[in-house]
C-alpha cells in the first residue's frame, strides 16, 4: 500500500471526519477501555476466587498455565488488530468492497488459527508447564486448566477478535456491551463452579470458555444482520489470501505483545521456582492480576485509538493523527502515574483481596508490588507506540517494538537474579522498560513529526 501522503484527499463526509478529534476519539476509546477493563475485571475476580478457595498452589498453577493461555489470547489480538486496521483503512479510502473482504478474511482467519492452535496444544501443553519448574500440586492444576483451553481455543481467538471487529464496524458501543455480558457470565460461571461446586481450575477454564462461546455466537450473527454496515451473506463470504497476508503482518505486533507478556511470565515462574519458591511464583500471579487492570486500560486506550488513526492515515490527516496519538498518551501516562501511587499507597488491602490469610504470600506479593510496578506506566506507552505504528500501516516497526520489548528483558533476567537472587528477578522489568522507552519514544516523535509535515505540504499543494 502506497504512502498516502502523497495523494490529494479524499472528499468524504463521514461520522469520522464531521467530529472533533477529542470527540471521535473518545467515542471509540472509551467503550474499548470499558471493554478492556471489564475483561480485566473477570481475570481478577478468577485469581480472587482461586486465591481465596484454593490457595498459593492454585494461584501458581493458572500463572503457569497463563503463558500458554496468553498466546491464545495474543492469536485473538492479531486478528482483531491486523483485521481492524485494514477496514478502518479501506474506509478510509471509501473502499467498502474491499472493507467487506476484510471482515469475511478476518473470520475466515480465526477458523484457521484456532484449529492449529487445538493441534499444538494436544502435543505440547505439559511439556510447556514442566518447563517453567511446575511439579506436584500447580502442575496438576495447571494441566486441568489448559485441557479446557484446549478444545475451546478457536473461541478464545473469536472472543479477543470479533469485538474488535465489532468496534471498527463502526459499532463502538455494541462491542463493549458484548464484552461485558461475557464478563459477567464469566463471572457467574466461576462463582458456580469453584465456591459452590469445588471444580477448582477447571472450573475456572470452563467458566471462561462458556462465556467465549456466548461471544462467539452472538458477534458472528452480528455481521449477518442489517445492524452490520459490513453486512455478510454467503454471496460476500470470501476469503482473500492477499488481504490475509497484510491482516497478520499488521497484526503479528499484537501478538507479541502476548508473546512478550507469555515468555516473561514462563521465564519469571522459572525463576522465581529456581531461587524462591511456589509462594513467590503465587505472589507474582497477585502482581500481575493488579497490573492487569493498568495494562488493559493502556490497551484499551491504545485499541480505541487504533480506528481513528487507521482512518486518518487511509484520508491523508497527519495533523489529525499526530493530536489523537499525543492525546491517547496523555491519558496513558496520567493512569500509569496514579495507579503506581495507588498500588504503593495502598498494598496491603489490595493484596488482601487475593489471599486466604498466608502471611508468608502477602509479605512477598506487597515486596513485588513495589519493585515490579514503578516504572509500569511505560509499559502503557510501549503498548501505544506499538499499536500507533500498526494503525499507520507500518507493521515492520509495530513488529520490531513487540519482539524489542522482549529481547531488551534477557540481559535482565539472566544477570539482575544472579546478583540480587528473588528481588532481581522483581527489578527486571521495570528497568529494562526504561531502556526501551528511550529507544522507543523518539521513533514515535520522528514519525509523527514526519506524517505532520507531509500534511502540511500536501494541503499547500490541494489550497
Amino acid at each position: 500500500m502506497q504512502e498516502k501522503f502523497t495523494q490529494s484527499l479524499p472528499q468524504q463526509d463521514t461520522t469520522i471526519d464531521n467530529k472533533s478529534i477529542s470527540k471521535t476519539f473518545w467515542r471509540y476509546a472509551i467503550p474499548s477501555v470499558a471493554a478492556m477493563l471489564v475483561n480485566g475485571l473477570y481475570q481478577v475476580i478468577d485469581g480472587i476466587f482461586v486465591g481465596h478457595f484454593i490457595g498459593f498452589e492454585g494461584l501458581a498453577g493458572i500463572n503457569m498455565a497463563w503463558p500458554i493461555i496468553g498466546l491464545i489470547a495474543g492469536l485473538g489480538l492479531l486478528v482483531g488488530m491486523g483485521t481492524g486496521s485494514l477496514i478502518s483503512i479501506y474506509k478510509g479510502e471509501d473502499n467498502h468492497t474491499k472493507a467487506q473482504q476484510a471482515l469475511a478474511t478476518g473470520l475466515g482467519l480465526i477458523a484457521i488459527a484456532g484449529l492449529l492452535v487445538m493441534a499444538a496444544l494436544a502435543l505440547i501443553a505439559p511439556s510447556l508447564l514442566i518447563a517453567q519448574g511446575a511439579t506436584g500440586a500447580p502442575l496438576a492444576m495447571g494441566r486441568a486448566y489448559i485441557d479446557v483451553f484446549t478444545w475451546g481455543a478457536v473461541f478464545t481467538i473469536a472472543a479477543g477478535a470479533l469485538p474488535m471487529l465489532i468496534r471498527n464496524d463502526d459499532s463502538p458501543n455494541f462491542s463493549t456491551a458484548l464484552m461485558m455480558a461475557g464478563a459477567i457470565v464469566n463471572i457467574i460461571l466461576d462463582y458456580i463452579f469453584i465456591a459452590q461446586l469445588d471444580m477448582g481450575l477447571r472450573g475456572a477454564a470452563i467458566a471462561t470458555i462458556i462465556a467465549q462461546i456466548s461471544i462467539t455466537i452472538v458477534a458472528v450473527g452480528y455481521f449477518f444482520t442489517g445492524y452490520s454496515k459490513l453486512r455478510l451473506s454467503l454471496g460476500t463470504f470470501k476469503f482473500n489470501a492477499g488481504i490475509a497476508a497484510n491482516a497478520v503482518s499488521l497484526g503479528t505486533s499484537s501478538l507479541f505483545m502476548y508473546v512478550y507478556f507469555s515468555f516473561i511470565i514462563a521465564v519469571h515462574n522459572k525463576l522465581f521456582m529456581h531461587y524462591g519458591s511456589a509462594v513467590h511464583v503465587g505472589a507474582f500471579a497477585i502482581v500481575g492480576y493488579l497490573m492487569t487492570m493498568y495494562y488493559l486500560l493502556a490497551e484499551g486506550i491504545a485499541s480505541g485509538m487504533q480506528p481513528p488513526v487507521s482512518y486518518y492515515y487511509g484520508a491523508g490527516h497527519g495533523r489529525k493523527i499526530r493530536a489523537t496519538l499525543l492525546l491517547a498518551s496523555k491519558v496513558v501516562m496520567l493512569t500509569g502515574i496514579t495507579s503506581v501511587l495507588f498500588l504503593n499507597l495502598f498494598p496491603n488491602a489490595l493484596v488482601s483481596l487475593f489471599s486466604n490469610g498466608d502471611p508468608a504470600l502477602a509479605t512477598e506479593t506487597v515486596n513485588g508490588l513495589r519493585l515490579h510496578l514503578f516504572a509500569m506506566f511505560l509499559d502503557g506507552l510501549i503498548a501505544l507506540a506499538s499499536v500507533y505504528f500498526m494503525s499507520v500501516n507500518q507493521g515492520a516497526k509495530a513488529l520490531g517494538i513487540s519482539a524489542g520489548n522482549m529481547l531488551v528483558q534477557l540481559p535482565f533476567l539472566y544477570l539482575l537474579p544472579q546478583w540480587l537472587g528473588v528481588d532481581g528477578v522483581w527489578l527486571s522489568v521495570p528497568l529494562s522498560n526504561i531502556l526501551l522507552a528511550a529507544i522507543v519514544i523518539p521513533l514515535v516523535w520522528k514519525d509523527i513529526q514526519k506524517k505532520q509535515h507531509s500534511d502540511i505540504t500536501v494541503g499547500a499543494v490541494t489550497a
